[in-house]
This record gives C-alpha cells, structure tokens and sequence, in this order.
C-alpha cells in the first residue's frame, strides 16, 4: 500500500514559499511523485512544479521566484489519474483575471459522473485527476453566486475523501469532507497561521499545534482572520485507520492521538493475541519500529534490529528487468547475521498486501542465520481495495481476499503468521466507532459507484503493466 498525498499551507509570513518547501520536506513520506508550490503577494500568484522528491524539484533560487506571504504546497502520489507533469499539483488556473490553486490529498467516488457532467457542458480538463473536478465545479458555480457559496456548492456535489488547501490573491481556505477520511490540522507559528497533513510539519518550524480541521468545515483565513462554515454533517465519521497504521509519521498526531502511541498499543495487543515462544523480536523497518516495541515490551522478548534499511534508493527498483524485481527487497534491505544466527525470530511488520515482499523478507533473514521466524502483522487481513485516497491493488491481487491464514503462512515460508483482531485494532484507538475498516471488511462507508471501481481496476492494470509489476 502507498502513502496518499500531503499537503501545505500558509498564511502571513514573509517568506511563506521558503516555510512551505520545509513543510513538503517534513510531509515528503506522503508522496514522491511530484511537488509543487504556489504563492502569492497579494497582487500576483506565482507557481512551480515538478516531477520527483521536494529537494530535487526546488533549490534557492526557484524559491526566491515564488514571493508572496501566504503559500500551499503539495506532495502528489496518485491514487486517481496518471503519473505526469500535468498532473501535479497544486492545481493552478484563472478564472475572471484571478489566480485560484488548489491542493489535495483524497480521492472522489463519483469524479467519473461529474467530469462527464461537466465536460457535456463544455470544460476542458488539462489533468486526469480528480482534484481538477472540485475547480471546475467553483468555477461554474461561481457565476451565478458568491465566491465562498460556490465553494461550498462545489463540495456538496463532491463525493468521497478530501482534504484540500485553497488560495487566491489575499486568502487562504482549507476544507475537509464531512466523513474526515483524511487528516488536516492547524497550527500557528507568530502570527501566521498554518495548515498541514500532519503535525510534525509544525515540529520542524517549530509552529504550535492548533487543532484539526473539523470534519465538513470550510475554514477561511484572510484579513480579518478566522471564520469557518460548515457543510451538511454526514451520517457517520469514517477516519483512515490505516494513518495510525502506516502512513503517518510516527512523531506525528493523528485525528487527535499520537501516531507513535497508538502503533506500540497495537503491538502490545498483537503479543496478547497471537504470542510464540522466540528469543528476539525485530522489526521491519521502518514500517514495523512501534509495533515491534509494544510487542516486545508485553511479551518480555528482547527486542533487537535483525534487519537494516537503506535509505537512499531512490526509485531503482521499479526498472522492469525480471533481475531488479527479484532484487527489490535486498536493495532495500539486508540482515544482521550476528543479531540473527542460530535465533527464533518474531518478525512484526504493519500489514501485508500481495505477500510477495513479506516473503522475500523471511527469506532473507533465513539466510541471515535465522533458525525460526514467526511473523506478526499489527493489523487485520487486507481484503478489500480502497477508494478513498489510498493506492491499493485490485481485489484479487490481494492475498488474504484469496488465500486462507494457513495458505499465506505457506507462502511466506513462516513458521507461524499471526494477525491483529479487528476487535482488537479498534481497541487501541480513541472512539473507534468513527474509523473506516473497509480495506479490512469490505462495509464501505459510501457506495463506490461501478464507473469508479472499473476505472480504478482498469487504470491499475495499465499502470502495472508499464511498471513490469507482476
């Protein structure tokens, strides 16, 4: 499973392009894709964007040429449209002589339906992403009412995960759906306010955490300071549980606990459930650190790093030579033969998808000198595709949709595999009756219309295919 995107923003600073960049850089585990920036002056909007990592595609210069004191940023990896330079964000388009950016992390269930609306009424797309929609969508109704109504017309017809940033020359404006799939905070640093994916964006500027955004909040930032509307509240909260997963960063908050925090309770909750008799646990890096942890600390096993990381890949492996695949996980990682030799093995990682990683990972600390490895997953079976901003393969492609408990251990060549309870996954978060599980269960919180999964099917097929990714 891939990280979904992260955003950036601020408001009142004079080097708001220069904050900003550091903002992506902190939120840079949320997309490698591409980056972008937008700024304004309050009288000019500038922009740059790019293919790649926020220090590859920004140097001092190029922030110089985005003035301004207020910003947003963006780190992309798509969930919906191609990878390609038109469709990095933030989105950038002028409407009556104004400049109006759009950031966004999520994913739109019925983006199929209202492009085909409104491209019947005559708009041109320059992206294949959904994010471009919710503009199109303003600016239509910006004609026949105010800026700020249109808005929210705009995200009523706007279904499914979103978390956006948005800017003209003199405001900056940030909304979340009404379900709050994916997290949005605010923070302040002096007197310039700033709105992020994650709060250890605010860490590295040593801003204050705020607040969240509140689920279906319209949040306007501009002269006279603060004010929020409210779309219509949905029937039930569905936040991303997968964030304390996986895909926030551990220093970080998320939907109001401790990332870090939550990942040791879940693998304290692992060792009470499913226990083995070893002498080491050992994380996968750096997905499995926390976890493994809790694990150990509730167990009373020494925990240890049987497996090191390299860090600085890059995106090697996704040549598509039958010799870089089989070489993908050793590029990554490699074992620690004198932590490893002659031992028993809990091996803790946060989930497992196709398994086809996670098995070359036994393999490798097998000839690492393991004797035994049990393996412990801090989170139920992944049965079912998401359509809510997460990146995830088709249904068949995940293995425990198509394989019983036993037929994955054998896969993975372990001599045990334990999985976290769903039960028990909720019971180690704060009001667990507003997450969504349907990765897990397969109970969507909104109806995914048909158009959606074919073309998510169909655009996951091609874009496997092109990375020789089987």
């Amino acid at each position: 499973m891939q990280e979904e995107c992260g955003i950036f923003g601020i408001y009142n600073h004079s080097e708001a392009a220069k904050l900003t960049y550091l903002g992506l850089y902190a939120l840079q585990h949320r997309g490698q894709e591409s980056t972008g920036i937008v700024s304004s002056d309050g009288f000019n909007v500038s922009a740059h964007r790019g293919m790649g990592l926020v220090n590859k595609v920004f140097n001092e210069e190029i922030i110089r040429g985005l003035p301004g004191h207020l910003a947003i940023g963006h780190n992309r990896y798509s969930t919906m449209g191609s990878n390609i330079p038109a469709n990095s964000q933030p989105i950038l388009v002028s409407f009556r002589g104004e400049g109006i950016a759009l950031s966004h992390n999520g994913n739109l269930v019925n983006a199929k339906e209202l492009r085909d609306e409104l491209e019947s009424s005559g708009s041109i797309f320059r992206s294949t992403m959904d994010t471009e929609i919710i503009v199109h969508l303003l600016t239509k109704y910006s004609k026949s009412v105010g800026k700020r109504q249109a808005l929210l017309e705009a995200l009523k017809r706007s279904k499914g995960a979103y978390s956006l940033l948005l800017l003209n020359k003199h405001e900056l404006i940030a909304a979340r759906d009404p379900q709050g799939f994916r997290p949005l905070v605010l923070g302040k640093l002096g007197e310039s306010f700033i709105l992020a994916s994650e709060t250890c964006a605010f860490d590295l500027l040593k801003a204050s955490y705020l607040r969240e955004i509140k689920p279906g909040e319209v949040l306007v930032i501009g002269k006279k300071g603060l004010t929020s509307f409210f779309l219509d509240p949905a029937p039930r909260l569905s936040y991303c549980i997968f964030e304390h997963i996986y895909f926030a960063r551990p220093d970080s908050l998320a939907f109001g606990e401790s990332v870090h925090g939550v990942r040791e309770k879940l693998g304290r909750k692992l060792a009470q459930e499913k226990p083995a008799e070893a002498d080491l646990v050992i994380p996968v890096p750096d997905s499995g650190m926390s976890a493994s942890l809790g694990y150990a600390q509730e167990s009373g096993i020494p925990w240890g790093m049987g497996l090191t990381r390299n860090h600085y890949i890059g995106r090697t492996f996704i040549q598509p030579s039958q010799f870089m695949r089989d070489m993908e996980v050793r590029i990554k990682l490699n074992p620690v033969r004198d932590v490893l030799t002659g031992k028993r093995i809990i091996l803790v990682d946060d989930s497992i998808v196709r398994g086809t990683t996670s098995q070359k990972i036994v393999r490798l600390l097998r000839e690492g000198g393991a004797r035994e490895v049990h393996f412990r997953v801090s989170s139920p079976p992944i049965k079912f595709p998401c359509f809510f901003g997460i990146d995830t393969p088709v249904q068949k492609e995940l293995t425990a949709a198509t394989h019983s408990i036993e037929e994955i251990r054998e896969k993975l060549g372990a001599e045990s595999l334990g999985y976290l309870s769903l039960e028990g996954l909720l019971s180690c978060v704060k009001n667990p009756q507003d997450y969504c599980t349907a990765c897990f269960t397969g109970d969507y919180p909104l109806e995914v219309h048909p158009q959606t999964k074919y073309i998510f099917e169909n655009v996951y097929k091609k874009v496997t295919h092109l990375n020789g990714i089987k």
